[in-house]
């Protein structure tokens, strides 16, 4: 399409849009976000929010893109530092995530309103990093727990943190309460803390079918076999039986 002097390009009408939405989110809140009322706020006709987004839940995950990318942007980035150990990197995630649900409540909100069929791509990113994080724990030999639960319980305490602090007042806030859950959390992950009767066979599990992938010598379906025989071993550690 040729672009006249009065028609705006493309990027700068999704631009418009997603600005006048983030801050109708921001100032009013999740209910005032509305195809219309961003549409006038933009001023654009409500079919031109369905022609570049789809759908409301399309528009929502293009403004989660922008918040993030916007409060990443604030952040200092480590260049020359040397990397992170596993449970550093883990806790620096951590807080980030916090401070990120604490400052956009509405949004975290929004997001989490998704059912489990249509999770948003900015979640599904989030769990990703996550899940990346969790697997240099377990090539580490770190964890006695296998990595889908230890990842699981992570992502669980972080949600429930968040939520717990946005529903309390502001000056009632227990600014210790981040740190704390997840000392808890890393208390039953770790092999720090063992609490099962033999934590080495366990660690060793878990550290082995995080390596599997990179082990080398392997064919696919030898690689392939020996993870079935890892996941039924860590199953059954994982639940034993009389």
């Amino acid at each position: 399409m040729t672009v006249t002097p009065d028609t705006p390009p493309r990027d700068d009408v999704r631009s418009d849009i997603v600005a006048a939405a983030a801050r109708l989110l921001r100032e009013h809140g999740a209910h005032a976000v509305t195809t219309r009322a961003v549409a006038q706020a933009a001023g654009v006709q409500a079919p031109t929010i369905y022609r570049l987004f789809g759908d409301k839940n399309g528009l929502v995950d293009a403004v989660a893109e922008h918040v993030l990318a916007s409060y990443v942007a604030t952040k200092t980035h480590r260049t020359d530092a040397a990397p992170l150990d596993p449970v550093a990197e883990l806790r620096a995630g951590w807080r980030t995530h916090l401070e990120f649900g604490l400052a956009n409540p509405e949004l975290f909100r929004l997001l989490g309103t998704r059912g489990p069929g249509d999770p948003s791509p900015a979640s599904v990113a989030g769990l990703a990093v996550l899940r990346s994080r969790v697997r240099r724990l377990a090539t580490a030999g770190l964890l006695r727990v296998d990595e889908q639960r230890a990842t699981m319980m992570i992502h669980a305490a972080g949600t429930g943190v968040i939520l717990t602090l946005l529903g309390t007042p502001t000056p009632e806030r227990d600014p210790g309460l981040g740190d704390a859950v997840l000392d808890a959390v890393l208390g039953g992950i770790l092999t720090a803390a063992p609490v099962t009767p033999d934590p080495t066979l366990r660690t060793v599990a878990v550290t082995l079918a995080a390596l599997t992938p990179d082990l080398p010598g392997l064919t696919d379906a030898e690689r392939t076999l020996l993870t079935e025989w890892l996941d039924r071993s860590l199953a059954r550690l994982r639940h034993p039986q009389p």
